[in-house]
């Protein structure tokens, strides 16, 4: 596949930089299968275990919409199976695999995961995005040409900045119990909303849920049970629902309720989100002590 121009190249270094977690498309079956890599940058922050869901679910979405001439693109909508693995750190190289099980002008239906130095650090498990006309969101040629970068020498690394800390303010917390805190959704983020999407900003489901587990674990770590010195993590989402956008600049309800354990050592919590009373995102956490595992 022929290298783009080396116009093309510098206008998509600036379009794919805010919030793009594939560097390059190393392998592919068109509409089944890929590999890909993310060089995570060595001088962010932090890079949170959401960004590696999102970072595989990108890679599913690439090979979603090259398979439908990118006239449309996945929307988060269900995430099955979410598992942890080791915290991903920076300057570190994630790979990326992804099987696609369906895709039509519907949805695209995949599993994925990703490894650093060949450790499994996510697995996402049966997951469904719904299909939206790609012109909502992004000029569909711009998508096209980044596309084939991709899957030619790659994109320009090492231009991803990290993503602000959450503006979160704790209503209720009952240590071990339950947790209720509201999102001040940043009005105009260029960390995120660049990216996603240049003509729909949305805030990322994947950001969302790094809210609900930071608050989950503020509410996990009064918990009675752990051991000194224990370190809580998520370690699991056994499905997650987005059933609407969230918007620049929104206000959202965060819930974690805790649920009874099984004695294996993890807490289990359902999570929620809720905008005006109306429910926009559900599922489950899981939390447990990471140096016991």
């Amino acid at each position: 596949m022929a290298r783009p121009s080396l116009h093309i190249a510098a206008r998509d270094a600036r379009h794919f930089a805010a919030f793009s977690f594939v560097d390059q498309i190393t392998e592919l079956a068109v509409g089944r299968h890929a590999k890909g890599r993310f060089q995570v940058p060595r001088d962010i922050e932090r890079f949170p275990p959401a960004l590696a869901v999102e970072a595989a679910g990108q890679l599913a979405a690439w090979v979603a919409m090259s398979r439908l001439d990118f006239r449309l693109r996945p929307v988060a909508g269900v995430a099955g199976g979410i598992r942890f693995g080791p915290a991903v750190r920076p300057g570190q190289m994630l790979d990326l695999t992804v099987d696609i099980e369906d895709c039509d002008e519907e949805s695209v239906r995949y599993t994925a995961w990703a490894h650093v130095d060949n450790i499994e650090v996510m697995r996402l498990g049966h997951s469904l995005g719904p299909m939206l006309p790609m012109e909502m969101f992004d000029d569909p040629e711009a998508a096209s040409q980044r596309f084939s970068q991709l899957c030619g020498g790659g994109g320009v690394g090492d231009v991803y900045r990290g993503v602000p800390r959450h503006d979160i303010e704790i209503v209720e917390i009952m240590p071990g119990e339950s947790v209720t805190a509201i999102l001040r959704v940043p009005a105009d983020s260029t960390a995120f909303f660049h990216d996603h999407f240049p003509r729909k900003p949305v805030f990322p489901a994947t950001m969302l849920l790094d809210a609900l587990i930071e608050v989950s674990l503020k509410a996990a770590a009064g918990a009675s049970h752990w051991a000194p010195a224990a370190e809580i993590v998520a370690v699991g989402v056994p499905e997650t629902k987005i059933r609407s956008f969230i918007s620049p600049g929104d206000l959202v309800e965060l819930h974690a309720q805790f649920i009874p354990t099984d004695g294996d050592g993890t807490m289990r919590a359902k999570i929620s989100v809720r905008q005006r009373g109306r429910q926009i995102s559900s599922g489950v956490l899981e939390i447990a002590d990471r140096s016991r595992r």
